[in-house]
């Protein structure tokens, strides 16, 4: 598996109702998209309350089972319709540690995701255990709908990405909140 992610930052005063259609028109082209587990197309709006963001965001998150899936994505026409549109952006990789989804994952509004610098003294195994259990537990207690956690070993940071049906209470700083446009799924 891999877990991916680009993010456009787009102007404060920019018509975010044109990602908003975007979504609608173009999300539904990577149902069953093969090797794809899931793509949750996010959004963040500035000053939008509960979910406010610094910025305005379009953030698409993925996770893929296979590698050949996600090459194919980069490659393809899709990913170069969002290129010519927006430039190319950086697109930030995980190897996932743990991935959860729950059977009620299509009622997924919200996402969250954080991503956090791994120290050098860490105990990368024990990182990876307790990581590991927090995404569990996080789906079969605390209703997440999906829960990623992974980490990408050239900066070394650890990635947690959370769905949930509505924003947890209190996010702690660090925590990028989005709104959930649309979620493909893989058949499989």
């Amino acid at each position: 598996m891999i877990a991916m992610q680009y993010t456009l930052t787009l102007p404060a005063d920019y018509d975010m109702g044109i990602i908003d259609r975007r979504i609608a028109e173009k999300g539904p082209l990577l149902d069953d998209f093969p090797g794809l587990a899931f793509k949750a197309y996010l959004t963040a709006r500035r000053d939008a309350g509960a979910l406010g963001s610094r910025d305005n965001l379009y953030a698409p998150f993925y996770v893929w089972r296979r590698a050949d899936g996600l090459n194919d994505f980069l490659c393809g026409p899709g990913f170069a319709a969002l290129t010519q549109s927006f430039g190319r952006p950086e697109v930030k990789t995980w190897i996932p540690w743990r991935a959860e989804l729950a059977s009620g994952i299509t009622h997924a509004a919200v996402a969250t995701r954080e991503i956090q610098a791994v120290p050098p003294s860490a105990d990368l195994e024990a990182l990876r255990r307790r990581e590991s259990e927090d995404a569990v537990a996080d789906v079969e207690r605390r209703g997440a709908l999906a829960s990623v956690a992974g980490f990408e070993p050239a900066g070394w940071t650890r990635l947690r990405f959370r769905l949930w049906r509505e924003a947890p209470r209190d996010l702690p700083d660090g925590v990028q909140a989005y709104q959930v446009g649309h979620l493909s799924l893989s058949a499989a």
